[in-house]
C-alpha cells in the first residue's frame, strides 16, 4: 500500500509504517482474533500497532462484513481530509482506515492456505484477468473507442449511468479486451484479481450513489493505484497493462 497516490497528501511516517510491518509482515492478521479487544482497547489514533479491529472499533467476536463496510465508511467520514480538523494528520489515520478495512473485508471473503487472511491489495492472490471498469472516468456512449462495441461480450452499459461495466469475466486472453484496456482514452479500464475486483465493485456501487461521496471515491481511485501497481509487480517486469 505504499504507492497509494489518489487519496494521501502526506508522507506516511516510517514509524508508523515499520510498527504495522513489524505486526503484519506482509501476511495479513489471523483469523483467531482471541485476546483483540476491539472496541474497548487503547485509543488506536495514537497507537500505531493497533489491531484492524480496533482501528475500526469492531467487537472480533461478533462481526460481519456487512459491519466491517458499515464501519469502514463510518470512519472515512470521520477522517476524511475535509471533514477532521488535523488535515496532515487526517491523511495517515485514512491510510491506517483503508488498510484496516482490506484485511479484515478479505478475512471474511476468504483466507490463504497458512490459516492467515492476505490483503489482496498489497499482494494479489493470482494473476489480474479480471476487468473492472471505473465508471467514474468512463464516457460511456460517447467513447469514441467504446469497449461495449468492441467486445460486446464482455461489456455493456449501464442503463442507469449510460456507462460501460464489465458484465462477464473470463477474457484475460481475449484479443478484443485486451484492445479496450488498451485503448480506452480515459484509462478507466484495468485488469484486477477476483478478490480485488469484488472490493472494487462494491465501493463503485457505494460511489455512485447520490449524493456523491467524495471520501469514498477518493478510497476507490487509491485502491485502483494500488491493484495497479501491485498487480504488474505480481506479472513482473514484463507486464503489459
Amino acid at each position: 500500500m505504499g504507492k497509494l497516490v489518489g487519496l494521501c497528501r502526506a508522507q506516511l511516517p516510517s514509524s508508523l509504517v515499520s510498527g504495522f510491518r513489524v505486526a503484519n509482515r506482509g501476511r495479513g492478521i489471523r483469523c483467531d482474533c482471541a485476546g483483540t479487544r476491539g472496541t474497548h482497547g487503547p485509543d488506536w489514533t495514537s497507537q500505531p500497532s493497533a489491531s484492524p479491529y480496533q482501528v475500526l472499533g469492531l467487537d472480533p467476536v461478533h462481526c460481519s462484513l456487512a459491519d466491517i463496510r458499515a464501519a469502514f465508511r463510518a470512519r472515512v467520514k470521520e477522517f476524511h481530509p475535509d471533514v477532521y480538523k488535523d488535515s496532515k494528520m487526517a491523511d495517515v489515520l485514512i491510510r491506517r482506515v483503508i488498510k484496516a478495512y482490506e484485511v479484515l473485508s478479505a478475512s471474511k471473503e476468504g483466507v490463504n492456505d497458512n490459516g492467515t487472511c492476505r490483503d489482496p491489495f498489497e499482494e494479489p492472490e493470482c494473476e489480474a484477468c479480471d476487468i473492472f471498469v471505473n465508471e467514474t472516468l468512463c464516457i460511456g456512449k460517447g467513447c469514441p473507442y467504446s469497449c461495449v462495441k468492441r467486445a460486446p461480450h464482455a461489456f455493456s452499459f449501464n442503463n442507469e449511468t449510460g456507462t460501460a461495466r464489465a458484465t462477464s469475466q473470463g477474457h484475460g486472453d481475449d484479443y478484443q479486451v485486451q484492445l479496450s484496456v488498451g485503448q480506452c482514452p480515459r484509462s478507466c479500464i484495468y485488469y484486477v484479481t477476483p478478490s480485488q475486483r469484488v472490493i472494487l465493485e462494491d465501493l463503485l456501487e457505494r460511489v455512485l450513489l447520490m449524493p456523491y461521496d467524495l471520501g469514498e471515491a477518493a478510497l476507490l481511485d487509491s485502491l485502483i493505484s494500488a491493484a495497479y501497481y501491485e498487480n504488474k509487480r505480481y506479472r513482473g517486469p514484463m507486464s503489459t497493462f
